[in-house]
């Protein structure tokens, strides 16, 4: 009698040939060493440690006492609210270029603020984006940012803890970051990407681009591939960043180019307001599409996810509303599963409050740092800082960060007299980029 195939149907509770034999190959690796590591979850314990300026002699402590902005350089728009108990809390509102346009806002909300409890910020929040009745936009969003920052740098300093705990909690103890090469005209790029692997740095993001043309020569894109291959030669990973300069007939061609060296991500590969043909260029590669410095608001992204047609959201904290809404959109970016990379070629503020929510975001993958940036011209990250050991670069990652608030000890002397000489000049605005012909290009 022949020998019943292993797939013929037996009767109910029988085996049958290839159901025993894989019972007999199933096995099972043992659990790796991080897996034993985490068994419990993330063990670190971070004692709460209220801040020493803390104050209980008022009724209420908490009331917004002052909102003060300090612009200093490079280009940095710094906010500090101070209550009446004493605590201080500081955030960032920096919009490139646009500084006295949120000046201007942040002395409205200094005027409205005066009173309020610092404790309440999803309250706050609220009344500054919902009651004014005009809203969003990068000049609004960007105050409203530095104010919500310094309202979670105070509330973390009142409950002794860091800024991650309030957000639910620490999901990673490491965040892993990436430095600049190459400026507005790229290039150098090697001996700049070695310099930043001598730092610490595992990954690097670079100008896709100098300006071109809606239409240029294809060989304008050779310069690019040539860049990007020599950076990823040194074993670096490589984020392009397209900066909305390249239009949809180069951008097609440029994605193409550079899919066979694998670059980490392109950002902006196309300018914000264009999702559809985003989402045909999506569609035309691999490459990990990155967007979102220039959208400041979930319903600003909302678009974009129900497109797929992004696989990173890059909210900058300094202009899409602080902690406050930077939270919601990547709530709401991890149900496409989308990932969050935060822009921020800012300012130590806008840094810290963007390592926070990575330290506490499970679909984090990424955050810009702009330690020794091109645009960082009489001042860098670490200027105005008294603590800059907390940003060191380890293996790529900033590790976590256990200060309580934001973690970031300021020098406010020296912010107040930057800032005095500061008023003196015409605050930072972009390069111009014209073609032979006369005619804008996009920056």
């Amino acid at each position: 009698m022949s020998k019943p195939d292993a797939n013929t149907p037996r009767p109910l509770g029988t085996s049958t040939e290839a159901s025993e034999l894989s019972q007999q190959q199933a096995t099972y690796l043992p659990p790796s060493d991080n897996a034993l590591k985490y068994a419990k979850g993330i063990q670190r314990h971070v004692p709460a440690k209220p801040h020493a300026s803390l104050t209980e002699t008022k009724s209420n402590p908490h009331l917004i006492k002052s909102v003060e902005s300090f612009y200093v350089r490079p280009r940095w728009l710094f906010v500090r609210i101070e209550t009446e108990g004493g605590v201080v809390g500081w955030g960032e509102g920096t919009l490139e270029g646009h500084t006295e346009a949120v000046q201007g806002s942040l002395r409205d909300i200094g005027r409205r603020l005066k009173g309020w409890d610092a404790m309440n910020i999803e309250d706050i929040y609220t009344y500054l984006y919902r009651h004014r009745f005009y809203r969003g936009g990068e000049v609004l969003m960007s105050a409203m940012s530095g104010v919500d920052i310094a309202l979670w740098d105070i509330k973390g300093k009142v409950l002794g803890v860091p800024v991650w705990e309030l957000l639910g909690g620490k999901v990673r103890e490491a965040c892993p970051v990436y430095g600049w090469v190459g400026g507005d005209r790229p290039s150098d790029v090697l001996e700049q990407a070695k310099a930043r692997k001598a730092q610490g740095f595992t990954r690097v993001k670079m100008n896709a681009t100098e300006s071109i043309a809606w239409l240029d020569s294809p060989h304008a894109l050779d310069e690019t591939v040539k860049r990007l291959a020599e950076v990823k030669s040194i074993g670096m990973d490589v984020g392009l960043d397209f900066h909305g300069r390249v239009h949809k007939a180069m951008a097609k061609q440029l994605a193409q180019l550079l899919e066979p060296h694998r670059p980490l991500f392109i950002e902006e590969p196309l300018l914000p307001g264009h999702p559809n043909e985003l989402k045909d260029l999506y569609n035309k590669t691999t490459i990990p599409i990155a967007l979102g410095e220039r959208l400041f608001t979930r319903e600003d992204c909302r678009p974009y996810f129900e497109l797929g047609c992004i696989d990173i959201i890059q909210p900058d904290i300094a202009h899409a509303g602080g902690i406050t809404e930077t939270r919601k959109i990547a709530i709401m970016a991890e149900a496409y599963d989308i990932g969050v990379a935060p822009h921020c070629p800012l300012g130590p503020l806008a840094f810290a409050a963007s390592l926070h929510i990575g330290f506490s975001t499970p679909n984090f993958v990424v955050c810009e740092m702009s330690w020794k940036m091109h645009y960082n011209v009489g001042a860098d990250l670490f200027t105005y800082m008294k603590n800059p050991e907390v940003f060191k670069v380890v293996d790529g990652n900033i590790m976590l960060m256990t200060g309580v608030g934001l973690g970031v000890e300021l020098d406010e002397e020296l912010i107040r007299k930057e800032a005095a000489e500061a008023a003196k000049i015409d605050p930072w605005i972009n390069p111009l980029f014209r073609g032979d012909d006369g005619s804008v290009r996009e920056w």
